[in-house]
């Protein structure tokens, strides 16, 4: 099928593209969508994927209009590009923590600031994978050691990390970011990538964030192509004044069809896709919403 192929393409130039990347570059300008790509969803066509990894990065306090289009943010631009990407995709609420804690777990807990520490034993993403015989782990910059439990260590923060809440998930699935690749096979079935205060942009401006993003995860993102892989990139919120809350969000990997979906996704529902993909039921908050289902080749 002509679409297929053109997104696979673009995926493998970006991947390309990545590949030859050893440290950070200025960030390059997006390439052209596929004439082939479509500008609105088409109807759910049957079966959703199933990676054989799925990598979720966080960054902070962003609304889509700092980023799409920006020069600050090219290769984020780049990713969302070659990948699916969601025009009105929002966050759940403000300030940080309880829209990491909806992505994860389907629920706020309750939680309505930034506040640390907390301990919950609700069903989250993690014990589903757990339990379910495949694995979880998240990689935070900055962080000291495994297991660590403190509330900040440089600009590590755990309020970013909610895994680190629930007793239900081990201590040692919240790993420093030292340990992420460079042998990607080894990666959990999800893991989450938290960049630190600066790289996530909250501390520090896109462009710095973006050319971080292009040093640490382009190797991935060229592994993946020929790997079964995903990458999934969201923001936890848009800036705290904003009562739209609209977030970028994109979905990049060679399972993918290109192109802009305007269709809504918020934080449940990127949960309620993330459980789908591997048959797992929906929790919380997901429980109400229907899996991502037109992007993906077939």
């Amino acid at each position: 099928m002509r679409t297929a192929h053109r997104g696979a393409a673009a995926f493998l130039a970006l991947a390309l593209t990545a590949a030859a990347c050893s440290s950070p570059a200025p960030p390059a300008a997006p390439p052209a969508h596929s004439s082939s790509a479509p500008s609105t969803p088409s109807p759910a066509s049957g079966a959703l994927p199933r990676p054989d990894h799925v990598v979720v990065v966080v960054l902070e306090n962003h609304g889509s209009e700092d980023i799409t289009g920006s020069p600050d943010a090219g290769y984020l631009n780049q990713l969302a590009a070659a990948g699916a990407r969601f025009t009105h995709a929002t966050a759940v609420t403000h300030p940080s923590q309880p829209n990491y804690l909806a992505l994860f777990s389907g629920s706020t807990q309750g939680v309505t600031d930034d506040s640390c520490p907390h301990t919950f034993t609700a069903p989250n993403l993690a014990r589903q994978l757990l339990d379910a015989g495949r694995s979880f782990a998240a990689y935070a910059e900055d962080l000291p050691a495994a297991g660590y439990a403190g509330c900040q260590a440089g600009d590590y923060v755990r309020w970013h990390a909610p895994w680190t809440d629930f007793a239900n998930v081990p201590p040692s699935a919240n790993r420093p970011f030292s340990e992420f690749g460079p042998d990607f096979a080894k990666l959990p079935t999800i893991a989450f990538v938290i960049p630190n205060m600066c790289h996530n942009m909250h501390n520090c401006g896109a462009a710095v964030a973006d050319a971080w993003l292009r040093a640490h995860l382009s190797g991935y993102v060229a592994w993946a192509t020929a790997h079964n892989s995903l990458l999934v990139v969201t923001f936890d919120e848009a800036e705290d004044a904003s009562a739209a809350n609209q977030i970028p969000l994109s979905l990049t990997g060679p399972m993918v069809r290109p192109g802009s979906y305007a269709e809504p996704v918020d934080h449940y529902r990127l949960l309620r896709s993330l459980e789908a993909l591997y048959g797992l039921p929906p929790v919380g908050g997901a429980s109400n919403r229907s899996p991502i289902s037109d992007v993906w080749q077939h």
